[in-house]
């Protein structure tokens, strides 16, 4: 599913245009960045916490030569979906 498809199913359901319900849909993604970015960390009950977690540094290799490379460390933005969405992705 595409931002324009969320967009698409969000005008359908609260009964707005294409182009508003395209504006709600980036001002929430727009917020959830924002909020990792300021806070590290979002829940949304029901759906499930975006957190951003510290990767430590490691070796890695290039498939193509074998070579070694070292990764440095950085931050990494994963998804931890809720019991609700859990069950919901599984019936």
């Amino acid at each position: 599913m595409t931002r324009d498809d969320l967009a698409v199913i969000v005008a359908e359901k609260i009964n707005l245009n294409k182009n508003e319900a395209k504006q709600v849909v980036d001002a929430i993604l727009r917020s959830i960045r924002e909020g990792l970015v300021r806070d590290r960390r979002l829940e949304i009950r029901g759906l499930g916490v975006f957190e951003v977690r510290a990767r430590a540094p490691r070796q890695g290799r290039i498939i193509s030569t074998g070579e070694k490379v070292s990764i440095p460390a950085h931050k990494m933005p994963v998804f931890v979906p809720g019991k609700i969405l859990k069950r919901l992705v599984n019936t």
